[in-house]
């Protein structure tokens, strides 16, 4: 397969603290030679895609989200054929039917799952606490993208494990020389932060420490490490014994007050 068209691939779902920018802007801090690669928050999988590695492994503890990559691995053409349906029928009260709905395979699970995340407010993922989607419909409308290209995910998925798994076992994993890409929720120390606020829920401080130590033994193993994290003086001090960092830019777009966006900083950490 030609090279040029296998870089037009980008990811299908829009996730909350993408990772597009950073393989935009900062490609040169990946290697280009390295074993498996593996990614223990994988969300939209904007770096996975970008660096087009041909073994690995791709972890999440999101479920929805673990299978949604696996039926199109599995079968990609019944994912979309379901997702036409959604975009031939979509309304607003098809959007609260779907969203309402329970699903009967693992290939409609994940055609409702980018079905509404093309159509939520945002692509914000989010469920309450009976497990249940609940993001209010947004103003897009298109639910088949031009640059879809299902069945090029699914040849890049094919030698890839794909798995729903705690990102310490699947670190723990990792073997000399190869890459781990890590880009957990930003929970820090003592932050007012309303979005790590509620990460905290998710992902909280304590998980950062085990998060760091997995690391270090990775290193130790001679894993080569690429971490985001929030720019905050506690990630500093977490990680600058034994790992070098270093600032990057990135547009913030995720503030409902549009003074609050622009240029945020946050912190690339590799190995020394």
């Amino acid at each position: 397969m030609n090279r040029e068209i296998e870089l037009k691939l980008t990811p299908f779902l829009k996730w909350a603290g993408g990772k597009r920018w950073l393989v935009s802007n900062y490609r040169e801090v990946f290697p280009q030679s390295y074993n498996n690669y593996i990614e223990p928050f994988l969300g939209g999988g904007a770096v996975f895609f970008n660096l087009n590695p041909k073994k690995g492994i791709l972890s999440d503890k999101n479920i929805w989200l673990i299978d949604t990559y696996n039926a199109i691995k599995m079968d990609a053409e019944k994912v979309y054929s379901i997702l036409r349906k959604h975009h031939k029928n979509h309304s607003k009260e098809y959007y609260y039917k779907i969203r309402s709905s329970k699903t009967k395979n693992i290939y409609t699970s994940a055609a409702k799952l980018i079905y509404l995340n093309r159509t939520c407010w945002n692509g914000l993922f989010r469920v309450n606490l009976k497990g249940e989607f609940n993001v209010p419909i947004g103003t897009k409308n298109n639910v088949i993208m031009e640059n879809d290209n299902f069945s090029l995910i699914s040849e890049r998925l094919s030698n890839i494990s794909i798995v729903n798994s705690d990102f310490e076992k699947i670190i723990d994993m990792s073997e000399e020389n190869d890459l781990i890409f890590v880009d957990p929720p930003y929970t820090v120390k003592h932050d007012n932060n309303g979005f790590i606020k509620y990460n905290e829920v998710l992902f909280q401080w304590e998980d950062q420490i085990r998060l760091r130590d997995a690391l270090v033994r990775a290193q130790n193993r001679g894993s080569k490490i690429i971490l985001t994290n929030a720019h905050h003086s506690s990630i500093s001090d977490l990680y600058s014994k034994e790992f070098k960092l270093e600032v990057v830019n990135r547009k913030s777009v995720m503030s409902s007050i549009s003074k609050n966006r622009g240029k945020c900083e946050e912190y690339l950490i590799m190995n020394k």
